[in-house]
């Protein structure tokens, strides 16, 4: 384990406890079958069952295993950004902790990597969940995001994705982002690649996303185009975006005053609008400066001297208060460009 392994699979858990046992059991089998060397890690986003005490257990059996444990429950996004600041395989897998999603459709995204591709997103057409609350939003969702972002995957949904490592390095995520996976990433459209995976019933607990998760996109989905960018928009252009939601709710208050119903409508809809975009803007790139997750602990079986010097300081540090020198860079600096040159 002291050499960078060729595959990283990331694992998010939150109240996972029926789960993590299976699934660990499956993506072993799946990893070995592989050949190569590998890492699992466990992502526990604030468990408040046995799910962390399952993976203790499993910890102790596993040297391949680490486990990351945050101080909180901080959303999926933060449990992948946690996931990929200490992943060290030169492919990185991520997966949902539910099960639902099929450890042996791996090696097909990892086959479509080894074509060329910096990201391969797996695609859910046959799905083990209620149409109406469940299906029917995500492709709506889906079919938004893919038109607004012009990244070509219509499954953002499914947590089964294969990257390149220099794509995610860095990562920081705010709550919510990784339903834009892996256009906010910045990935070049031709790089990205789709392929079919299974669809499972979850393997038990109940599901943590709902027909809200809809309009939750809905309210996002603006400032894509902001973000998805390389730079992405900044603290500059938050300010400017929250002055000019104000003089449009300026502007609805004045048209409402002449009694001019309709224009006040849609200066104060292009108001609320506007300052969506700027909150996003603003807490994307807080999440840069200030990081979007706190680690309590992380339990590895292996000796402290084959952890890498870049994950021997991390302790319960904030992401994004360690000085320079110890920070991997931001998906958008020199080892991702370096990625997307070759497009």
């Amino acid at each position: 384990m002291s050499s960078r392994p060729d595959l990283s699979i990331v694992v998010p858990v939150h109240d996972e406890e029926g789960n993590v046992g299976p699934l660990h059991r499956e993506l072993t089998d799946v990893a070995q079958r592989l050949g190569g060397s590998y890492e699992l890690i466990f992502v526990n986003d604030g468990s408040t069952d046995r799910t962390l005490e399952r993976l203790e257990e499993l910890v102790t059996v596993d040297r391949h295993l680490r486990v990351i444990d945050l101080d909180g429950n901080f959303g999926e996004a933060a449990a992948l950004s946690a996931g990929f600041a200490t992943a060290r395989g030169a492919a990185v897998v991520t997966l949902d902790g539910d099960g639902q999603n099929d450890p042996h459709d791996i090696p097909k995204l990892l086959a479509r990597l080894a074509e060329g591709y910096d990201a391969v997103s797996g695609r859910r057409l046959r799905r083990a969940e209620d149409f109406t609350t469940r299906v029917l939003p995500s492709l709506v969702a889906n079919r938004l995001i893919a038109l607004v972002t012009g990244v070509p995957v219509y499954d953002c949904g499914c947590g089964l994705k294969a990257y390149r490592r220099q794509l995610v390095a860095g990562a920081r995520l705010p709550r919510g982002m990784n339903r834009f996976l892996p256009a906010i990433l910045g990935v070049d459209a031709t790089r990205v690649a789709e392929v079919e995976t299974r669809d499972r019933p979850r393997g038990s607990g109940a599901s943590h996303y709902g027909l809200s998760r809809l309009l939750v996109v809905l309210r996002d989905l603006f400032a894509l185009p902001l973000l998805v960018r390389r730079p992405p928009a900044g603290r500059g252009t938050a300010r400017a975006l929250g002055a000019g939601a104000a003089l449009l709710l300026g502007l609805a208050g004045g048209a409402a005053w002449d009694a001019s119903r309709g224009i006040a409508a849609v200066a104060a809809a292009g108001a609320v609008v506007v300052a969506t975009v700027a909150s996003n803007v603003a807490r994307f790139a807080d999440a840069q400066t200030e990081g979007v997750f706190r680690v309590r602990r992380t339990l590895d079986a292996s000796d402290p001297a084959d952890i890498l010097p870049e994950h021997r300081h991390r302790g319960s540090r904030v992401l994004g208060t360690e000085s320079s020198a110890d920070v991997r860079p931001a998906p958008w600096d020199a080892a991702h460009d370096a990625v997307r040159s070759r497009s």
